[in-house]
């Protein structure tokens, strides 16, 4: 009982590090609950049915008790959008005819490449990816760094960026490739920076 009390006020990182270590699925199911309604919202902004959005979360919950025992999650939450984000897109994409898209702003998303999937870098994991996102994006023009942090971090989508910042859909998508392109430049200039420091 006191392990679970103490498992009660562990952080997402302290939960998802016992996980890797220990193999005990309850404490995906505890990191689970805390998102799950999350989660949910993204899953029901893409796919605009419940039903399947309960089903893709389930499906989520499944990926997460294989991909968190691959590698110590240190951003959990910046890492779980990654990967929810991911999902949908991917499902939507292999699915195209089954789910009806008329919003211009999710056909750009789809349509996109994505910083960790085509443009993703060679022996760069997701978990490290979020890392060096969050150390460059400061570096980026504000109008980028904004766009770009409130997508690719905050799981929003590009209706949503436009509604909160006043930028037009194709200036929220401009800003987003743009800034997708330069971030993709500093990350690996970070890179090659730590692999030469380390020599």
């Amino acid at each position: 009982m006191w392990l679970f009390k103490k498992r009660d006020f562990a952080t997402d990182e302290e939960l998802a590090l016992n996980y890797y270590k220990s193999g005990d699925k309850e404490l995906v199911g505890l990191l689970f609950e805390k998102h799950v309604k999350t989660v949910f919202g993204v899953c029901l902004f893409y796919f605009r049915d419940k039903d399947i959005a309960k089903d893709a979360v389930m499906q989520i919950f499944e990926k997460l008790i294989t991909e968190l025992k691959k590698t110590e999650i240190k951003n959990f939450k910046g890492w779980l959008s990654f990967v929810v984000r991911n999902y949908c897109i991917s499902e939507i994409r292999k699915n195209k005819n089954k789910y009806s898209l008329p919003e211009s702003y999710l056909d750009f998303e789809l349509k996109e490449s994505s910083i960790e999937d085509e443009e993703k870098i060679s022996g760069v994991t997701d978990e490290d990816m979020i890392e060096h996102m969050q150390a460059c994006i400061v570096e980026l023009k504000e109008n980028q760094r904004v766009c770009v942090e409130l997508f690719y971090l905050k799981t929003l989508s590009y209706q949503q960026i436009a509604d909160k910042t006043k930028f037009s859909l194709n200036e929220v998508k401009s800003f987003i490739q743009n800034g997708k392109r330069n971030l993709k430049l500093l990350i690996e200039q970070r890179i090659k920076n730590r692999k030469n420091a380390s020599k």
